[in-house]
């Protein structure tokens, strides 16, 4: 079961009833933590133990390539120049130290083995809403991969 799967069994605890749902919130909202997504929204569904917006959250997370059902203002949509630029420093910045520890690893002997990582692909820093990966995606600077990773565009 992997994530995902596990905060879909989590709504329907919820949902369940005021036990089951004191005993499920901490551990959606560990999982929500960890998840490509925006964390204002992730603290406000957490903090007011929303199962509406839960829902809706998972669902996201289920479908990350469908289009939201409310249309959007293209003005708030817009991601500057000096945005994608942070934004791809601190992707390129994630990836590069995340292919190092995965080089650096201790194998069955006292030294590293020597072998080269097999990443190939990230979650990008949630410091950065959605839009901005989709956006360097567009660009071409960033390929996406499915299901919320990214990896450098070669």
């Amino acid at each position: 079961m992997n994530a995902i799967q596990k905060l879909r069994q989590l709504v329907t605890e919820v949902n369940k009833g005021p036990a089951s749902a004191m005993q499920a919130w901490p551990i959606v909202t560990r999982l929500l933590a960890r998840m490509p997504l925006d964390a204002a929204e992730v603290k406000r569904v957490c903090d007011d133990r929303d199962p509406v917006g839960l829902d809706v959250l998972v669902t996201r997370l289920e479908h990350p390539d469908a289009e939201p059902a409310a249309e959007t203002d293209p003005a708030t949509e817009a991601v500057t120049d000096d945005e994608m630029k942070a934004a791809l420093r601190a992707f390129n910045k994630r990836f590069k130290l995340g292919r190092l520890a995965d080089e650096s690893r201790l194998g069955g002997r006292y030294t590293s083995g020597g072998r080269e990582s097999k990443i190939d692909a990230i979650q990008p820093p949630s410091e950065y809403p959605t839009r901005v990966w989709k956006a360097l995606a567009a660009a071409g600077k960033l390929k996406y991969t499915g299901n919320g990773f990214y990896a450098p565009a070669e």
